[in-house]
């Protein structure tokens, strides 16, 4: 997992509540357990017509919101079901935050595992944004300081210290995980030697 400090974007603004995760990536693309080429079909029946042709007035299909890091969203992104793909969409099509009000909890959770920010603002802060996003100007994440920078303005955001550090550092489970290594081979070591019986070695 890539680590995350500081982003530089122009938003994309999709001023939609409830966006599920059928919504972010349909039903008919969960087929993969790879976690790359999604990307092109986030947002699928929003980006295309029943033709496959590109809906050209979407946000993600216009510049230069088509190459945007950041996604300002509606209130509870993500919600619907526990796919985790909708998060490997995001990233593989080049989304590395999200701004929202409210997030569904597995969705938020899946994020952080996947080395997206999902920051929670207020209301009036997300029309703020969006506002500032019709500029077509970046605007800056700083995920050390909590700070979201845009113009001569900030927002500052809270995080759980522990979920701030993964990001930061790079860690999803299975980093989490090699980290304890010596520890899970000193337990193996004791039982082997206190229990031999239960290994078949």
């Amino acid at each position: 997992m890539n680590k995350f400090t500081t982003l530089k974007s122009i938003p994309a603004y999709l001023p939609i509540v409830n966006i599920d995760t059928d919504m972010i990536i349909p039903k008919q693309f969960l087929k993969t357990i790879k976690r790359t080429g999604l990307g092109r079909n986030l947002f699928y029946e929003m980006r295309y017509d029943e033709n496959g042709k590109t809906i050209n007035d979407f946000v993600l299909n216009k510049s230069p919101f088509d190459s945007s890091k950041i996604l300002i969203a509606g209130d509870n992104f993500g919600c619907g079901s526990s796919r985790e793909h909708a998060p490997w969409a995001l990233l593989d099509f080049g989304i590395t935050c999200v701004i929202s009000t409210s997030y569904a909890d597995i969705f938020y959770n899946n994020c952080f595992k996947n080395g997206i920010l999902p920051i929670k603002v207020s209301d009036e802060q997300i029309k703020e944004l969006s506002e500032y996003s019709k500029r077509q100007e970046e605007i800056s994440i700083n995920l050390p300081e909590q700070k979201i920078i845009f113009g001569n303005s900030e927002i500052k955001f809270e995080l759980d210290e522990f979920k701030k550090k993964c990001l930061i550092e790079g860690l999803d489970d299975i980093a989490l995980s090699l980290e304890k290594s010596n520890k899970i081979i000193s337990f193996e070591e004791k039982l082997k030697s206190a229990k031999p019986w239960i290994f078949n070695d």
